[in-house]
């Protein structure tokens, strides 16, 4: 246990005033080439790129991105994304759009106490457009450090002060000062929704989401709850496809998009990931894998994929492809708010997987002869009476009595009260009448192959013709 347990300050004690008077004096950025900020790097894109234009009445939003207790991981999967890119959010490249002045640590073109002062700039309210919060990572409970120094820290106040008289800034106070004023908050991760990993149980920070850390009454100035964006790390496309969408509400050129009950974009979570799953039809047949690298369900090697929210099968992890599942990796339960500790331990088979897995098997074991019998059938044309003329079939693969008997009813009630394929008789007549030329020559049963063609032929004594005859042309 800490020797020295400590409060963390209140925001505005040690926040530099914000006045003209120091605006004016903020010293020059040694090292910063572009020579100016990110937010006047941003401006001057709007003017040259004719952004100012742009529908609806906000031009630009600010984003604050906060990392609290994280990997970066949710960061990479951002950078990532593609549908939206984040290129085309920061300039404004999407109709209807403003433009998003991105202040990330990793990106952001100042830095120190430059970085810094835009962080209080927004806590004091005194951007020209409204911000949104994006919280990384999950929070800890900074009454638990030693002499104050936080877990996570961004900055440090006041600014531009002898180093003596200045404060580490936690992450999780700049959210509780900031957040009242923000348009949105958007946690990004499951550290950040729910608290994932840094949260689980043994964990000696007391960390936490977003969500329970501002509480269950927060509301931002445009009335909206935390917004969750979980995975760990999450796709990167639903991340920037929820922003966008978001955007589009703030500018008044679209409606609040749908969440859930616990603030996830419902269109994007409210399916499992095993009904989008490519392995899902081997489920539905009983069929397990024994080992990785096998081909069929992986729910007996530990997968969660029934019960999880979560469409990284469908969607892609990234670039439309890849993903846990399909990439041959069970799902661990990444997104949910139980992530890990009720999915532990990762890799055994759930325990209520059993008793679904057996009814599965159960019905499989009717399942798949059925289908394998019908898929059989109709992997064959209907000239091909018993064995597939194909040079790869070496051993024929004829079909047996039990084969044919089941066929027979399964045709029967395929065709019951429906019309079979082929020429309507009296119906559709060819110029030379009601019998077309192939049945004319080789009977109405003439759908077989060139030597029983040719056979027919002959028992008919009509015309030899080139290509069909086959025997006959080697003999000759």
């Amino acid at each position: 246990m800490p020797e020295q347990m400590v409060e963390i300050p209140i925001l505005a004690d040690i926040m530099t005033p914000l006045d003209s008077e120091t605006s004016r004096k903020m010293p020059n950025q040694v090292g910063n080439v572009a020579g100016a900020t990110t937010s006047e790097i941003h401006q001057r894109l709007m003017h040259t790129g004719k952004r100012h234009d742009m529908d609806g009445p906000l031009k630009k939003v600010y984003a604050f991105w906060l990392s609290g207790m994280s990997c970066d991981g949710c960061t990479i999967a951002a950078v990532g994304a593609t549908e939206p890119a984040v290129e085309e959010l920061l300039t404004g490249a999407l109709p209807g759009l403003p433009m998003v002045v991105l202040h990330h640590y990793a990106t952001a073109i100042e830095s120190g106490d430059h970085f810094t002062h835009e962080l209080e700039r927004a806590a004091a309210g005194e951007l020209d457009a409204p911000f949104v919060i994006i919280y990384e990572g999950s929070l800890a409970d900074e009454n638990l450090t030693v002499d104050g120094e936080p877990w996570s820290a961004e900055g440090s106040l006041p600014t531009w002060t002898p180093d003596a008289g200045r404060e580490r800034v936690a992450t999780a106070l700049w959210l509780k000062e900031m957040a009242p004023r923000a348009a949105a908050v958007i946690a990004i991760g499951t550290c950040a929704s729910w608290g994932g990993i840094p949260a689980s149980y043994g964990n000696p920070t007391g960390a936490m989401g977003v969500m329970d850390f501002l509480g269950k009454d927060y509301r931002s100035v445009f009335g909206l709850p935390v917004i969750n964006i979980p995975g760990c790390a999450p796709v990167g496309d639903n991340f920037t496809e929820t922003v966008a969408l978001l955007l589009l509400f703030l500018n008044r050129q679209a409606p609040l998009p749908e969440f859930d009950e616990l603030g996830r974009p419902a269109w994007l979570y409210s399916d499992t990931v095993h009904r989008h799953c490519p392995r899902a039809g081997w489920y539905e047949e009983g069929t397990f894998a024994k080992e990785y690298g096998d081909k069929e369900c992986l729910v007996d090697l530990g997968c969660w994929g029934p019960v999880v929210n979560c469409n990284i099968t469908e969607r892609g992890a990234q670039s439309h492809m890849g993903g846990c599942m399909v990439a041959g990796g069970v799902c661990i339960g990444c997104t949910m708010p139980g992530f890990p500790d009720k999915f532990a331990p990762f890799y055994k088979a759930a325990p209520g997987s059993s008793v679904s897995s057996l009814m599965s098997r159960l019905t499989g074991s009717f399942i798949r002869p059925l289908r394998r019998i019908s898929e059989s059938e109709r992997n064959r044309t209907i000239r091909w009476e018993g064995a597939v003329p194909c040079g790869w079939a070496l051993e024929g693969k004829r079909i047996g009595p039990g084969h044919k008997f089941l066929e027979f009813f399964y045709e029967r009630l395929q065709y019951l009260h429906s019309e079979r394929p082929g020429r309507q008789k009296r119906v559709e007549k060819y110029a030379s009448g009601w019998i077309t030329p192939v049945e004319a020559a080789y009977g109405p049963d003439y759908q077989v192959l060139p030597d029983k063609r040719a056979e027919i032929a002959r028992k008919r004594n009509l015309p030899r013709r080139p290509g069909f005859d086959t025997k006959r042309e080697e003999k000759e």
